[in-house]
């Protein structure tokens, strides 16, 4: 059984992949507070849910600790910053996801506070209290409106497609919280599905604000789930047939980083060069297995570092493989 780690306040949290801040150098700064899912989708890039293989730990970073980084790192953006709640799981399962978007929403730079969720932790209430806290969009992976294919694709035989599809509809009745639905497009299992779900979406009225709808290619990563009946399309393909998509339903599926107001914006400074050396202290194990946290040498970057066999404490010498958008990866030396 994988644990769960309340991540330390002395843990910095920029570094990391699966929690903490992320910073692209856009207004969009990303906010990971928690990994869990409730989930085990066939196609999911991070192998997340109760029946993951790929996982060594699960993390909960406390409210004050991310709201600290994420004061830190808007505060050089300017005005008109995006909190965007993603995670490597659900960002529902986080237990204070509401006081979360309250907190994002009540800073002074941030205009809008969005979330990715596959909605099965949605509720009338949740949907209450998010929007009182400030939510302004909700990015919906409603992957299939077919009962027996969503709960396939969900791997979770618990999962209703039409539950969530009443969230949706519940949200833009009765709250201000915009929808926009995010399928993610796994050819050919649910290629069938997309022209209902674009008509849905149409006939919901989603996309008050931004675009109503924004399909997600299905890509194969190294440490995702796997299942030999995906076919992963070109990207070339991808937009060819979204193309058709477009003209058949009149409806913009083809969407720009402008379409949701992303623009380029300072981004912390990135202290590291790849393929560099430093000595960092192990602070706990890592979010897949073989592999641990460490923290850099003054105490600012969180580095996951691949193969290491350490103990907490411990300090290491680690090449540093990744650096981009002060995302650390390295290896023992």
């Amino acid at each position: 059984m994988v644990t769960t780690y309340r991540v330390p306040q002395d843990v910095p949290l920029i570094g990391a992949i699966p929690f903490g801040i992320i910073d692209r150098g856009t207004n969009v700064v990303q906010v990971r507070p928690s990994t869990a899912c409730p989930l085990n989708c066939i196609f999911c890039s991070t192998d997340a849910g109760p029946r993951s293989i790929m996982r060594d730990a699960e993390y909960l970073v406390d409210l004050e600790h991310i709201m600290e980084w994420f004061r830190h790192i808007s505060s050089m953006k300017g005005k008109g910053v995006e909190a965007h709640i993603d995670t490597v799981g659900d960002p529902l399962t986080y237990p204070r996801i509401s006081d979360l978007v309250q907190e994002l929403s009540s800073y002074a730079r941030v205009e809008t506070v969005s979330i990715q969720t596959h909605g099965h932790l949605l509720s009338e209430r949740l949907l209450d209290d998010l929007w009182a806290a400030g939510l302004s969009r909700i990015n919906l992976s409603l992957d299939a409106m077919d009962p027996s294919l969503a709960r396939d694709l969900s791997g979770t035989e618990s999962y209703s497609p039409s539950r969530v599809m009443g969230m949706a509809e519940y949200a833009l009745k009765n709250t201000g919280i915009d929808i926009l639905i995010a399928p993610v497009w796994v050819d050919p299992l649910n290629t069938c599905e997309l022209n209902k779900i674009i008509n849905w979406a149409k006939r919901l009225g989603a996309g008050r604000k931004w675009p109503p709808l924004g399909i997600q290619k299905c890509e194969r990563h190294r440490f995702g789930r796997k299942d030999r009946r995906i076919r992963y399309i070109s990207w070339y393909e991808f937009y060819e047939r979204l193309r058709g998509m477009e003209k058949e339903h009149s409806v913009k599926l083809i969407l720009k980083p402008s379409d949701f107001g992303i623009r380029k914006a300072q981004s912390i400074r990135n202290p590291y060069k790849r393929g560099e050396r430093v000595i960092a202290r192990v602070v706990g194990p890592g979010w897949l297995k073989g592999e641990m946290l460490a923290v850099d040498p003054g105490g600012a970057r969180l580095i996951t570092v691949v193969g290491a066999r350490s103990e907490a404490g411990d300090k290491i010498e680690v090449r540093l493989l990744r650096v981009k958008d002060n995302i650390l990866v390295g290896r023992p030396v």
